[in-house]
């Protein structure tokens, strides 16, 4: 019998403060520093849930929504959602609170997949993830046509990467 577990048996929280070298111009968060927070999430849910090392595979969007202040916390949400033989789909949401008021907003979300591997760095299988609360089941419900998309996308990205030039840019011609 394969293994199953819950999507909530990998879930991650994270809270920070938002502090002002993290942020921009626009004194709101830079989403580079936003990205590489949702992905060290996503990382640990993926761990959580493999029992594995694991490597990040694709992050198929990041979605900004609102802007993150430097009056705000942001609370990272992340876990498991769909599950493939050796690869595991994180969806990682964004809360920003005010802590003024307390309101919550979301402020981001995420796909990121990852691929478990064994010791000797090679990919390796997962167990499947069983969803419960009516997030969960939506996310899991339609994993499927995302890992679908997904591997269409890696395909389409590995054909311009077979055309793109890497020579010294130099030593190009125009």
């Amino acid at each position: 019998m394969e293994e199953k577990l819950y999507c909530s048996e990998s879930k991650v929280v994270h809270t920070d403060l938002v502090m002002p070298n993290d942020t921009n111009n626009h004194n709101t968060l830079f989403g580079g520093v936003l990205m590489k927070k949702m992905d060290a999430v996503a990382a640990i849910a993926a761990r959580r849930h493999s029992r594995a090392d694991v490597v990040t595979a694709s992050t198929d969007s990041v979605d900004f929504l609102a802007p993150i202040y430097p009056d705000n916390s942001l609370c990272l949400e992340a876990y498991v959602t769909y599950t493939g033989r050796t690869s595991m789909e994180i969806f990682v949401k964004a809360i920003a609170e005010q802590l003024g008021t307390g309101k919550r907003r979301i402020a981001a979300t995420a796909f990121l997949t990852f691929v478990a591997l064994d010791e000797e760095g090679k990919p390796t299988s997962v167990p499947q993830v069983v969803p419960q609360t009516q997030e969960e089941i939506k996310l899991h419900e339609t994993g499927g046509e995302r890992a679908r998309l997904r591997k269409m996308r890696r395909g389409s990205s590995r054909d311009l990467a077979d055309f793109i030039n890497v020579d010294k840019p130099w030593n190009q011609s125009l």
